[in-house]
């Protein structure tokens, strides 16, 4: 289980900055960290960055890749292939999410989505149990 102190490194990949920092906002009040990325190439030199990623944020339509290019790539690669990828969308097309869900994502939320409940969602894929979530839960 994570230790009061331990900080879980989160991955946000999304081209919209306003929606960046409302889940930063929200895992920031948890045990989390989070490094922001707008696009799917920036969230690719990210993960390559750092190897204690324990969690990613996905957007499905972003420049540069798509949320399930990227995903397609962590699945593809020994150093990300377990890591927990939540995918988060305004379209929320059938298509794409059998497509993500194909590809290896944990989650799939369509926009606009409840900041508490991608919260838990995230704390839940990372191991923390609800009644050490601490802040998320308020």
């Amino acid at each position: 289980m994570v230790q009061e102190t331990e900080r879980l490194h989160v991955l946000v990949a999304d081209d919209e900055p306003h929606i960046g920092r409302i889940i930063k906002m929200k895992l920031e009040q948890g045990p989390f960290t989070v490094t922001l990325a707008y696009d799917g190439q920036e969230a690719l030199d990210a993960l390559a960055a750092d190897p204690d990623i324990a969690l990613v944020l996905l957007d499905l339509m972003m420049p540069q890749l798509s949320g399930l290019d990227v995903l397609a790539r962590m699945r593809a690669d020994a150093r990300w292939k377990d890591v927990p990828c939540i995918i988060l969308t305004a379209a929320g097309q059938e298509q794409h999410h059998r497509q993500a869900l194909a590809l290896g994502a944990s989650e799939f939320l369509t926009k606009p989505f409840s900041p508490k409940k991608l919260y838990a969602r995230a704390a839940e894929l990372v191991g923390i149990r609800s009644e050490e979530m601490g802040a998320g839960d308020r």
